[in-house]
C-alpha cells in the first residue's frame, strides 16, 4: 500500500508544480506564496480546532495532538527551512521553463543521500554512487539544453535559485527524518499531523512578515519591482495549496506504514518531474523538449539506481 501512496504523492506533486507555474504568470512571487500559505493553513485549521475540542478522535488520521513549546520550536525551524526552499523555488519557477526547473528539482534525492552521508554517517554503495554520477551528468546536459534558450547555468541567478530551492528541500527532507523518527532511533518522534499542520501556520506568519517588508520597500522606492499592484487572481492559486497539502498528507501517511522505506518513497516522489515536464511541454509549449527528454531520462535513471542501492 505504501508504494501506491508514494506514487499518488508523486502525481499530486507534479500537478502542484504545474499550478505554481500557471499562478506565477504576471504575478509577484510574494503574493502567490502568501496566498498559498494562507490557503494551506485554512485546510488544516479545522483539524487543529476539532482535535482540541475533542470532536476528532485520537485514533483518526486527522487528529492533531497538543504539544509543548519544546516541540513547536522545532516545527518553526522546519517552517523557516521550507519557506527558504519555496521562495527560491517560486522565483526560479516564475523565471525559468518548467522543463528546466523540474529536472533540477529531481536531483533532490542525490542531495538527500549526500546529506545522509555527511550528517548521519551513512555510506553509499556502488549502485548509489552510480546514481549520483548519472544525476550529475543529467544536470550538466541540462545546462547544455538551457544554453540553447539563452540560459547560462553559471551566470543565471534563477538557475542558482532553482539549485538553492532544491538544496533547502533536501535539508528539509533530512530534517523530517529527525523530526518524525522515533526517539529510540535518534529522532524526536513528533506526530506527523503536528508537523504538517503547524509548520503551515508558522509559514503563513512568516510570509505576512515578508509581505509587509516588500510593501514597505515598494512604498519607499527601495525595490520598485516588488510592488504588489498588478495581482491577477487565478483558479490555480488555491489549487497549489490543495495539491501540495494532499501530496504531503499522503507522503506522511505512507511513512507510517510498517514496511515503508523512506529512501524509496522519497525517490518515487521525485517522479513528479514526469508530470510537470510533459505538461510544461504540451500546455506551456516550452522549447527544446526533445533534447531535454534525454536529460530527464538520465535523472530518472539515477533515481532507479538510487532505489536499487537502497533496497
Amino acid at each position: 500500500m505504501w508504494l501506491v501512496l508514494a506514487f499518488t504523492s508523486a502525481a499530486l506533486l507534479g500537478f502542484y508544480d504545474v499550478f505554481k507555474k500557471h499562478a506565477l504568470k504576471a504575478n509577484a512571487v510574494v503574493q502567490v506564496l502568501t496566498l498559498n500559505t494562507f490557503f494551506g493553513s485554512l485546510l488544516f485549521l479545522p483539524c487543529v480546532v476539532l482535535s482540541i475540542t475533542g470532536t476528532i478522535d485520537t485514533t483518526s488520521l486527522f487528529y492533531v495532538p497538543v504539544c509543548s513549546w519544546d516541540v513547536h520550536r522545532f516545527v518553526i525551524l522546519k517552517a523557516v527551512i521550507v519557506l527558504l526552499s519555496w521562495l527560491c523555488g517560486y522565483f526560479a519557477m516564475k523565471n525559468l521553463p518548467l522543463t528546466i526547473v523540474g529536472p533540477i528539482n529531481a536531483t533532490r534525492p542525490v542531495m538527500v543521500l549526500v546529506g545522509a552521508l555527511l550528517v548521519f554517517g551513512e555510506r553509499l554503495n556502488v549502485y548509489q554512487w552510480f546514481g549520483v554520477m548519472l544525476a550529475i551528468s543529467g544536470y550538466y546536459m541540462l545546462r547544455r539544453s538551457g544554453k540553447k534558450e539563452g540560459i547560462d547555468f553559471h551566470h543565471n541567478r534563477w538557475v542558482v535559485f532553482a539549485v538553492l530551492g532544491a538544496l533547502f528541500g533536501a535539508v528539509s527532507a533530512l530534517y523530517d527524518k529527525f523530526l518524525l523518527a522515533p526517539v529510540d532511533a535518534g529522532g524526536l518522534g513528533i506526530d506527523r499531523m503536528v508537523v504538517q499542520s503547524y509548520f503551515l501556520f508558522y509559514q503563513f506568519a512568516l510570509m505576512l512578515l515578508v509581505c509587509a517588508v516588500s510593501c514597505f520597500a515598494a512604498s519607499h522606492s527601495l525595490r520598485p519591482k516588488v510592488a504588489l499592484t498588478s495581482f491577477q487572481w487565478r483558479w490555480s492559486i488555491p489549487l497549489i495549496s490543495l495539491f501540495l497539502s494532499a501530496a504531503d498528507f499522503v507522503y506522511f501517511y505512507a511513512l507510517t506504514q510498517p514496511d515503508a522505506m523512506i529512501s524509496v518513497v522519497s525517490m518515487i516522489r521525485r517522479g513528479s518531474v514526469i508530470v510537470s515536464f510533459f505538461v510544461g511541454a504540451l500546455v506551456f509549449h516550452e522549447k527544446n523538449v526533445r533534447t531535454k527528454v534525454i536529460d530527464l531520462i538520465l535523472v530518472l535513471l539515477s533515481m532507479v539506481f538510487l532505489w536499487l542501492g537502497s533496497r
